[in-house]
């Protein structure tokens, strides 16, 4: 083969050496065959030279290609930045980047934990140590610490030898687990200069001997300032966020203010509007339910509801139940341990200024100064925020304003009432139309039927029972009186005179604080029948007394003969009246002998025969006079008690007729 041929082809093997990337050892193999070919001399030495520049093209070659896998990898990561959503995901990618492009064993990146003073390991890749995953690290300790300290890259190529660092036992007792050898770190830098802060390391580590070149220290660093970015953005994103959340949640509370002003400004020109247009307190309760949408009760001093349950909007309300004297009051609030209960919470309102709540529901107290008028009760809003417990607790004083007002007219009303009531017991007969008239002119028919009680308590207290009972009938159409050391009252309701007496009685002792008794009578209608319901009800009252019974109500039907025996004038006529009357005006209409019959009846101990004898009638006669008897009297009418009654009406009757 011709010198030059030998020459060429050794050269374009070199060519398709650096064609197909073949390893470097494949160059010199050409040289080697060039010799062994009896290639010498300058053609000999012109093919080493050659290999050595095809050594030197193929490593410019590789470096332009690992540089191009760098700048790859550092446009993804920028790519990644500019889409950032995640920041454990971005910083997942670089240091999983990292250990790509230096080709180590393992990447890691530690953070400052700021709270703890230390740093911790935030990202870690190709590590199987839990415990190297879960080092932390105080500043200047290891290989890490002294990164973050001075801010300056530093490389190892055996970290366990390497004096430079100071070393202590949980570290090295890490990287033994995780059996790393070199390490290499870098400081990820926010600003240049002596400015620069350092919020992390990036690390790059072999579990081998191994020295890293200033290209994979300047790749790393690359990263790292990429790594910064990526957390200083994500913390910037973070404050931006948190800043427009607080944005809104300041828009939210200006809204919610603005609304609440604008909801005050309305409710207290409706308010204002309703005194002025003369509502009742009962108006303010429905007016401030409305505004509330709940359910609201005006209670007096003494606890016991002033007005019906105003009912919210949705809510259709309901009846009243026991004890709440004909309003709808809510349950929890119907009886006098209810009551004492109210009225301590509205203690507890005055003395904090405020609402507060009482059994799940909101009571404030009615103030005027510093007397206590009353509560009002607020049901159905656990919940009341501020501006609504303002309302609430601004409505309290348009009520204390209506019940002082009230309570005004009411007592100019009951003093002129109270002198027709005087009028109508010391001379009923005198002028009676006029009386009527008088009444008539005060919003009283005296020609209705009425109700009439007779109160009285300890002399020691007596002074207490006119007030209380002006407080007891305020808000209905009742009147109340002082007379002969007792307080008359007559009060608008349909109730029986015991009932009527047992409430006003329990209702007067809770207003007083001692025990009020108090008697009923009637229903009467007119000036006479007043008067005499009057007088019965004082006997009864005299008879409950003399019973011991102390704080407790009756009337003289309950009573039975027993009023008659122990009352101070001892009605005989009366009882008489009241236990036979109805068969007396039935004799007197029909011309019957039904009191006749039932003298002989009970004259002969309950025998049909013997009074059948003693009559001179047909047995047959007895018994149908005694179911007439039966059907004027009630079927009861032989019972022990009642029987007992009507012997003594008939042997009274019978002294009075001898």
């Amino acid at each position: 083969m011709p010198k030059n041929t030998s020459v060429a082809a050794h050269l374009r093997r070199l060519l398709d050496l650096l064609a197909s990337g073949a390893p470097a050892e494949d160059f010199g193999a050409v040289a080697t065959e060039a010799r062994r070919g009896g290639v010498g001399g300058d053609d000999l030495a012109e093919i080493e030279q050659a290999t050595q520049a095809a050594l030197r093209v193929r490593g410019a070659l590789r470096q332009h290609q690992r540089r191009e896998a760098e700048l790859t990898a550092l446009f993804d990561t920028a790519g990644d930045l500019a889409a950032l959503r995640d920041l454990d995901a971005v910083l997942r990618s670089i240091v999983r980047r990292a250990r790509m492009l230096l080709g180590t064993d393992t990447a890691y990146l530690t953070l400052p934990d700021e709270e703890a003073g230390d740093t911790f390991m935030r990202v870690t890749d190709g590590s199987v140590s839990e415990l190297f995953q879960n080092l932390r690290l105080q500043l200047g300790e290891g290989l890490g610490g002294l990164v973050a300290q001075t801010a300056r890259p530093y490389a190892t190529p055996d970290y366990r030898t390497d004096e430079r660092f100071h070393h202590t036992h949980s570290i090295d007792a890490g990287v033994l687990d995780e059996g790393l050898v070199a390490i290499l770190g870098v400081p990820l830098l926010l600003g240049s200069g002596s400015g620069g802060k350092v919020i992390g390391a990036l690390f790059a580590a072999d579990r081998t001997p191994r020295t890293f070149s200033p290209d994979e220290v300047a790749l790393l660093c690359s990263l790292a300032n990429h790594a910064a970015i990526a957390i200083d953005t994500a913390k910037a994103m973070t404050d931006a966020r948190v800043a427009l959340a607080e944005l809104a949640e300041a828009n939210a509370v200006i809204r919610e203010r603005s609304a609440a002003m604008q909801r005050a400004e309305e409710s207290h020109d409706r308010l204002s509007d309703l005194v002025l247009r003369g509502g009742d307190v009962a108006d303010v309760a429905a007016a401030v339910a409305d505004l509330l949408e709940g359910d609201v009760t005006v209670f007096d001093a003494g606890g016991w509801p002033l007005t019906p349950t105003a009912h919210g909007p949705g809510d259709a309300g309901g009846s009243a139940p026991a004890g709440t004297s004909g309003t709808d009051a809510p349950k929890g609030f119907v009886g006098t341990d209810d009551a004492a209960a109210l009225v301590r919470a509205a203690e507890e309102s005055r003395a904090t200024a405020h609402a507060v709540v009482h059994d799940g529901r909101w009571v404030c107290a009615v103030l005027a100064g510093q007397e206590m008028l009353g509560s009002l009760v607020l049901s159905g809003r656990p919940d009341l925020d501020g501006p609504d417990r303002r309302l609430f607790e601004r409505s309290s004083v348009v009520t204390s304003l209506l019940l002082l007002l009230r309570r005004s007219v009411a007592e100019a009303e009951n003093r002129v009432r109270g002198d027709l009531i005087t009028d109508l017991l010391t001379a009923p007969d005198r002028d009676p139309a006029g009386l009527v008239a008088r009444g008539r002119n005060l919003g009283i028919d005296l020609n209705r039927p009425h109700l009439v009680l007779v109160a009285s308590t300890d002399a020691d207290v007596r002074d207490r029972l006119a007030g209380a009972a002006v407080q007891y009938l305020f808000g209905g159409d009742g009147v109340s009186a002082e007379h002969a050391g007792t307080v008359m009252l007559v009060p608008d309701s349909g109730a029986t005179p015991g009932d009527a007496a047992g409430a006003a009685a329990e209702q007067l002792t809770h207003l007083v604080g001692a025990p009020v008794t108090v008697a009923g009578a009637g229903p009467a209608a007119g000036p006479r029948a007043l008067a005499d319901a009057h007088a019965e009800a004082t006997r009864c009252l005299q008879a409950l007394t003399v019973l011991g019974r102390r704080g407790a109500g009756g009337s003289a039907g309950e009573l039975g003969f027993l009023g008659v025996l122990l009352g101070e004038d001892h009605d005989v006529e009366g009882f008489v009246t009241a236990t036979l009357g109805p068969l007396l005006e039935y004799d007197d209409r029909r011309g019957t002998q039904l009191v006749r019959t039932l003298a002989a009846y009970f004259g002969c101990g309950g025998s049909l025969t013997r009074a059948k004898e003693e009559l001179h009638v047909h047995i047959n006669t007895v018994v149908q006079r005694l179911d007439r008897i039966q059907a004027i009297l009630g079927p009861d009418w032989n019972s022990p008690e009642n029987a007992l009654e009507l012997q003594l009406a008939l042997r009274l009757r019978l002294l009075s007729l001898s």
